[in-house]
């Protein structure tokens, strides 16, 4: 019994039933495993873990009371008829089972066809059940003791209480939901909150610009012209870069978050604009405007094999995620998209009018789509399991193109001074935009990164390196040290709080959170 001195709801703003706040407890403890402090909390509070009428159906299941269990199931408001049908069924099921494991075939066979054929349910789904339950009379149960029928009993009541709706039932683990709902929704509505694990009961986390790169905290500049491309590898453990010098370069980062050079790649005869991971991290690929593609080993730094050196002038490239196929795209019409092993043989072309020239594209982690930007204005993704493809009309032209490591979301910056970040499932109307950088002339690349990739950085033209939030349109950080036009970003995906530019000034700049905040 409810005290009546107690109020009705709790909160500071009169929101929450007392009743089913307690109810919510109760159940928690219990499945913590602290059973003596939920049983004594129902107690003292009056309020049951459980309904009034699953209390009752757990009586009656557990003595075998099937006509008072199906009154009870028929007198409990707000049962849609599929649900009670379907809870009918399992009962019914069971009081067959039983009546078969003593020998009584006839009050099987009787509730069989007076009380399941009535059921408004599937004809076929009632023929099965008939035909499963009978096969297994006629070869004969012979007795059972008690407690496997009390084991298929409690079995039952555990069915049944997946099909019961709130408040007939309390979703399982539903405090511990609301909580984490409420820890999700607090760290989403954190414009700056960049760090991973469990958040603390305690108080509100309210973050400062701490955990977000806001400073240069290290400049690489081994690299004699423009450095166009930058991209960590995906244990985050190395940073690739190319250049208009013609080259690439490989650097590592030690634990204490310092980048020390590692291997220069050499060998292609013009600039190097793109450069892939393995998704095994083991080897890189390289290729740029009026270069060929070329494999590289990661340990050794050495050459493993130049794709089609006779074909493809390739602009972009990608790994499929068993690191063993690899997926380019040509600016020459003619070439489009090409797919090759390892050992450059030819496993799938896509070209000709449908596939015009292609500036950039992307395969998802998950190796369900590929993404790629055509005819300068098109978004085409390809669905390898379904062989279906959407395109996506861009009104202003698309320079590149980057995809989310939780293959949900893709990003384009425009020639327009805007982002695009579209839906790869295609569930989104419009794009959300974000402005505030400054493109018109140049390829600028951007990234998504941080925790959970809460974060959107980009190049600029105007020496500035920018990052967004994703959830608001203009920039929370604007990263000045560049000298000159700022072509591409890369966010370490181990490290959130490390961030990577390449700028025409010949140099790469790292940064990292501010070190007056820290």
């Amino acid at each position: 019994m409810i005290s009546m001195d107690k109020p009705c709801f709790l909160g500071s703003k009169g929101q929450i039933r007392r009743h089913e706040f307690v109810r919510l407890i109760i159940q928690y403890l219990y499945s913590l495993g602290y059973s003596r402090s939920a049983s004594l909390l129902e107690s003292e509070s009056g309020i049951p873990s459980k309904s009034a009428e699953l209390y009752r159906l757990e009586s009656q299941i557990l003595s075998a009371n099937w006509d008072e269990c199906v009154e009870t199931l028929n007198s409990i408001e707000g049962l849609e008829e599929e649900t009670l049908a379907s809870a009918l069924l399992l009962v019914f099921k069971q009081s067959i089972t039983e009546f078969l494991m003593v020998g009584d075939d006839s009050s099987a066979l009787n509730v069989l066809q007076k009380r399941v054929s009535k059921l408004r349910i599937d004809r076929e789904r009632v023929h099965k059940l008939a035909c499963g339950l009978l096969s297994l009379g006629g070869i004969g149960f012979g007795k059972v003791d008690g407690e496997t029928s009390d084991g298929l009993r409690r079995k039952l009541l555990a069915e049944l209480e997946k099909l019961f709706p709130p408040p007939v039932i309390v979703p399982e683990r539903r405090l511990e939901h609301l909580v984490e709902m409420a820890l999700m929704a607090k760290r989403d509505s954190c414009l700056y909150h960049n760090t991973g694990g469990a958040m603390s009961l305690y108080e509100d986390e309210c973050c400062g610009g701490e955990h977000v790169p806001a400073e240069t905290v290290q400049i690489l500049n081994n690299h004699v012209n423009e450095v166009w491309f930058v991209q960590f590898s995906n244990n985050g453990e190395y940073l690739a870069s190319s250049s208009s010098d013609c080259t690439a370069i490989i650097w590592k980062v030690s634990e204490d978050d310092v980048l020390s050079f590692k291997h220069v790649l050499r060998n292609h005869r013009n600039p190097v604009s793109f450069v892939a991971w393995s998704p095994d991290d083991t080897m890189l690929l390289t290729c740029g405007n009026g270069e060929v593609l070329r494999l590289w080993d990661v340990d050794s730094g050495e050459c493993k094999h130049v794709f089609g050196e006779m074909t493809p002038i390739v602009s972009s490239c990608a790994w499929f995620p068993d690191s063993k196929r690899v997926v380019c795209g040509s600016s020459d019409p003619d070439k489009c998209i090409y797919m090759w092993d390892l050992n450059g043989n030819e496993l799938e072309v896509w070209r000709g009018v449908r596939v015009p020239k292609v500036a950039d594209l992307a395969v998802t982690p998950d190796g369900e789509y590929l993404i790629s930007i055509c005819s300068d204005k098109d978004i085409r993704i390809y669905n390898f399991h379904t062989k279906t493809e959407r395109v996506i009309k861009e009104a202003h032209a698309i320079t590149s193109l980057s995809v989310s490591r939780d293959c949900q979301l893709l990003i384009v910056n425009l020639n327009s001074q805007e982002i695009h970040m579209w839906d790869i499932a295609g569930k989104w109307d419009k794009p959300e935009s974000y402005s505030g950088h400054k493109q018109g002339k140049y390829v600028i690349r951007s990234c998504f990164g941080g925790s959970d990739c809460k974060f959107i950085a980009s190049g600029s033209e105007n020496s500035q390196v920018y990052i967004w939030n994703r959830r608001k349109s203009k920039p929370i950080e604007i990263l000045s040290g560049h000298k000159m036009t700022v072509n591409c970003v890369s966010w370490n995906p181990k490290r959130p709080h490390m961030l990577a530019s390449a700028s025409d000034d010949q140099t790469i700049r790292i940064w990292g959170p501010s070190r007056k905040q820290r």
